[in-house]
């Protein structure tokens, strides 16, 4: 565990240094697209912001280099091999981490447009975005393990934070006859 804190621990910090540039640019963002005729400033800018913030520091530590690496692409046998191998605590927290890594992304995405107002569609674009960082780091040769399990993790964290956001998503547009 110590290990994991001192390679993460840069990650951690950088992203919590992060909170107040994130919020500055919410601040900044509003005014923009309330002058340009936004129907929701806020909360598109809030989305916006929260979706990239969310998610940077999880790719960064995704694609930081590793120590083991390999392709599982048969369904759930690299997550059952994690769950086998691993102590409990620390399969909590490779699958929690998978959850996590596309929870900010689908949570707000729904809130962001109305065309992503809906679980198939944010299972759809966590999927394509976790599939292209696992082919990432295969191309890059990262010294990580890409997973089919990943993406399904990744888009299963998506998808259950997309409907932890349900009442806020965002409402089609009024149809004028």
């Amino acid at each position: 565990m110590r290990e994991a804190w001192s390679t993460w621990l840069y990650v951690i910090v950088t992203t919590v240094c992060a909170v107040p540039v994130a919020a500055l640019a919410v601040v900044l963002l509003t005014p923009h697209r309330a002058r340009r005729g936004h129907p929701a400033p806020l909360r598109t800018a809030v989305a916006d912001v929260v979706m990239v913030t969310g998610t940077a520091p999880w790719i960064w530590m995704i694609l930081t280099p590793g120590t083991e690496e390999g392709v599982h692409v048969v369904p759930l046998v690299d997550l059952a091999g994690q769950v086998a191998r691993l102590s409990t605590g620390a399969a909590v927290v490779q699958i929690g981490g998978n959850l996590l890594v596309f929870a900010a992304l689908g949570a707000m995405l729904p809130v962001r447009s109305a065309r992503f107002a809906s679980p198939a569609a944010v299972a759809a674009v966590a999927a394509t975005a976790s599939l292209a960082v696992e082919i990432l780091q295969y191309g890059l040769r990262l010294g990580r393990v890409s997973s089919v399990d990943d993406v399904i993790l990744n888009t299963a964290g998506a998808v259950l934070a997309a409907l932890c956001t349900r009442r806020w998503w965002a409402s089609p547009p009024p149809v004028h006859p």
